[in-house]
C-alpha cells in the first residue's frame, strides 16, 4: 500500500509536458485547482476531465501509474462519499436503519468524490512531470517579487521541494521497517484501536531516527558543496518560456472560461 503512493515522485520521460517551463506548470496547477472549486454541475466536470485527459496523454505517464496513487486514499474518498450521501437531506430513496439515502445526497456524494479524485490526479501531475530542481527553480522565480518585503524566496522554495521529495523516501523507509518488524513477530493489523496504536511505537521510533539521520546527511552534503543559500548563485539551465507553454496556458484559459460560463449560465 505504501509503495502505491505517488505523491512527490518524479516520472522521468521525454514528453512535451515535461519540457514545459516549471513556472507555467505551477500556475496552471493552481488554475486547475481553482477551476475544480468553481464547478457547479457534472457538465462542467466534462471540461476539467477533458483538460486532464489531454494533459495525461501529452505527458506520456502511464495511466496505471497515476491511478495507483489513488489506492492509499481510497478510505478518504469512501468516507467523503458516505458522509455526503447520508448527511444531505432531501428526497428519500432508501432507508438503512436510522440513516436515509436521499436523491440529493447521492448526487452530492458522487459530485464531491469526483472532485477529490480529479484534485489528487491533477496535482500529482505537477510532481510527476517536473524534476525537483526544476520545481525549486520555478517556485523561487515565482516568489522573487516578494523578496522586496523580506520573503526568503530561495530558502522557501528549497524547503518546500525537499519536504515534497522526502515523502516517497520516508514511505519507502516505513515499508522496510514495517516488514522487518513483522519478520520479528510484530502485528500491525489485529486488535482494537488502542492496541494498534501501541503496535506503531516500534515503527515510529526507528522511522524518526532514520529521518533525522537522512536530514543530517543531506545537511552535511550541502555544506560540503559550499551551499550558502540563494545569494550570488548561478544556474546552468536558465528558465525560458516556449511555444509549448503558451499553448498550455491558452488551453487552461479555455478550460477555466468554459467552467465560469457554465457556472454563470446554469
Amino acid at each position: 500500500m505504501l509503495r502505491d503512493i505517488t505523491i512527490g515522485q518524479y516520472y522521468p520521460i521525454d514528453s512535451s509536458v515535461h519540457k514545459m517551463d516549471p513556472r507555467v506548470k505551477i500556475i496552471i496547477t493552481f488554475a486547475y485547482i481553482m477551476s475544480l472549486f468553481l464547478v457547479k454541475n457534472f457538465m462542467a466536470y466534462g471540461y476539467v476531465i477533458g483538460f486532464l485527459v489531454i494533459t495525461i496523454g501529452l505527458s506520456k505517464v502511464p495511466v496505471k501509474f497515476i491511478v495507483r496513487g489513488l489506492k492509499p486514499l481510497f478510505l478518504i474518498i469512501t468516507f467523503t462519499f458516505l458522509i455526503n450521501m447520508f448527511m444531505t437531506k432531501g428526497e428519500i430513496l432508501y432507508e438503512v436503519g436510522p440513516l436515509n439515502i436521499t436523491k440529493e445526497g447521492l448526487r452530492q456524494a458522487v459530485f464531491m468524490a469526483t472532485r477529490l479524485i480529479l484534485l489528487i490526479i491533477g496535482t500529482s501531475m505537477l510532481t510527476l512531470s517536473t524534476s525537483p530542481i526544476e520545481l525549486t527553480d520555478g517556485i523561487e522565480k515565482l516568489l522573487n517579487p516578494f523578496k522586496k518585503i523580506g520573503v526568503p524566496a530561495h530558502e522557501l522554495a528549497m524547503m518546500m521541494t525537499i519536504a515534497l521529495r522526502f515523502i516517497p523516501t520516508l514511505l519507502e523507509e516505513t515499508d522496510k521497517i514495517m516488514k522487518a518488524q513483522m519478520a520479528r513477530g510484530a502485528d500491525f493489523e489485529s486488535g482494537n484501536l488502542m492496541k494498534r496504536a501501541k503496535s506503531l511505537v516500534p515503527l515510529l521510533v526507528p522511522l524518526f531516527i532514520s529521518a533525522f539521520r537522512r536530514a543530517e546527511e543531506l545537511a552535511m552534503a550541502m555544506e560540503a558543496r559550499c551551499y550558502r543559500g540563494g545569494e550570488n548563485r548561478t544556474r546552468m539551465n536558465q528558465l525560458s518560456i516556449s511555444s509549448k507553454d503558451y499553448v498550455g496556458a491558452f488551453v487552461t484559459i479555455l478550460m477555466i472560461g468554459a467552467v465560469i460560463i457554465d457556472r454563470v449560465m446554469y
